[in-house]
């Protein structure tokens, strides 16, 4: 990853971490290494986890953030996640994942797209 890229990442997770504080959410995590992979951002917001990945892009050549996760993406999502809950002892803790795009092609401040709830995830597939 070019040090560009790296940077774009940064502030997008920063930006992101700031609108969700904004919406109400408490940030109890950024950028968290867990396993093999990484959590970008783990909030709260009343009793719920929210699981947030955010992306950055400079262009719309790969679509919105809707296109920004793909099924593979998402099954190593719930894996973290499920390591996640089960290191804190909150398996058994409401939770949901969301996409956050960062577009960052405008002129001017960045345009972020956020998706609650943006795919679905069974009990099962969030025991560790």
């Amino acid at each position: 990853m070019s040090l560009a890229a790296q940077h774009l990442g940064r502030e997008a997770e920063a930006t992101a971490a700031r609108f969700l504080r904004r919406k109400g959410y408490t940030i109890l995590d950024r950028n968290l290494r867990v396993g093999r992979g990484e959590l970008d951002i783990v909030a709260r917001r009343g009793e719920t986890l929210i699981f947030v990945e955010v992306k950055a892009r400079r262009t719309g050549r790969y679509g919105g953030a809707s296109h920004a996760v793909t099924a593979r993406k998402e099954r190593q999502l719930v894996q973290l996640a499920a390591q996640y809950l089960a290191e804190h002892h909150l398996e058994h803790h409401p939770c949901r994942f969301d996409v956050l795009l960062y577009h960052a092609a405008a002129p001017g401040a960045p345009i972020l797209e956020h998706i609650e709830h943006a795919f679905e995830v069974s009990g099962d597939d969030l025991r560790w």
